[in-house]
């Protein structure tokens, strides 16, 4: 029987961590043996995004999982999520990392007021992603589109999403861990490109799917929304981007350190400074 951990980080709101594992107790088990790593961050000791998982990650492997899903705490699951795709895994050598169709959970869409009463639940929050190379941005296909199966094809993905991601146990050992550089944002895209660099496929299938109720304190336009996503996309787009993008970015990070938001400045001033991890954000500053 295959062992699937699920790595669930709790932050501060405890409902959305109470419903998220409610579901995941009444999710199938059908030839799985299931165990659930809850790591608990808190505001005075917050490990972040990728070292709280990274923490949870070298549990489960201790644990001799097979399967690692990585699962945010905001998230709501149908019985048959991980039944689905351990089996799809399981099925396909090609693959390594693997995410779901995710869709808003209902009343947390971007457009609220868009759709019908009969579309909310199946509006798409993810559908595979794609990383827009020129610009250095990562987008989700057939985000704010309501699911009529125009997403149904099993493919490869550029990017799959640190919502829901399932990992089989080797990759881990082939590429390492997430970067902690990162702390919150781009962690998973790193992830996914030196797993593609090392030769190993990243998917997205339409065969499962869940729920996720959408950020709201690290919306865009927050402050940690800011910091984070400004500091950590110069240290993918330096890492990873052609030429010249890399010059297109040096260009931009003068142009917010001279005339973006505070944070936006504090968070171009720490990359160039190598400040990384939590580095100087704090929501006390904000």
């Amino acid at each position: 029987m295959k062992k699937l951990a699920i790595v669930i980080i709790h932050y501060k709101n405890i409902k959305d961590t109470k419903e998220c594992l409610k579901s995941v107790s009444r999710a199938g088990k059908k030839n799985l043996n299931i165990k659930v790593f809850l790591i608990k961050n808190t505001p005075k000791k917050n490990l972040g995004f990728a070292r709280g998982n990274n923490l949870g990650i070298k549990k489960a492997l201790a644990w001799g999982a097979d399967y690692l899903v990585l699962l945010n705490n905001d998230t709501k699951v149908p019985k048959k999520l991980f039944v689905s795709l351990a089996a799809e895994a399981k099925a396909n050598k090609k693959i390594g990392i693997l995410s779901p169709k995710i869709y808003f959970e209902k009343g947390y869409e971007f457009h609220k007021n868009r759709y019908k009463k009969a579309s909310l639940g199946r509006v798409i929050w993810y559908a595979g992603g794609k990383i827009d190379w020129d610009n250095v941005y990562t987008n989700h296909r057939g985000v704010d589109k309501v699911d009529h199966g125009q997403y149904d094809k099993f493919s490869q993905t550029e990017l799959a999403t640190g919502c829901c991601m399932l990992i089989k146990s080797f990759v881990f050992k082939k590429v390492g861990f997430l970067d902690e550089k990162y702390f919150l944002y781009w962690e998973d895209a790193d992830f996914c490109m030196r797993a593609k660099s090392a030769g190993i496929g990243v998917f997205y299938t339409p065969k499962a799917y869940l729920w996720h109720k959408n950020a709201g304190g690290s919306s865009v336009g927050s402050s940690l929304h800011d910091y984070y996503m400004t500091r950590n996309r110069l240290l993918f787009g330096f890492r990873y981007a052609p030429f010249k993008t890399k010059l297109a970015l040096f260009r931009q990070s003068i142009k917010k350190l001279l005339i973006g938001r505070k944070w936006e400045r504090i968070g171009v001033r720490d990359f160039w400074l190598g400040r990384f991890g939590k580095g100087s954000y704090s929501s006390n500053q904000a």
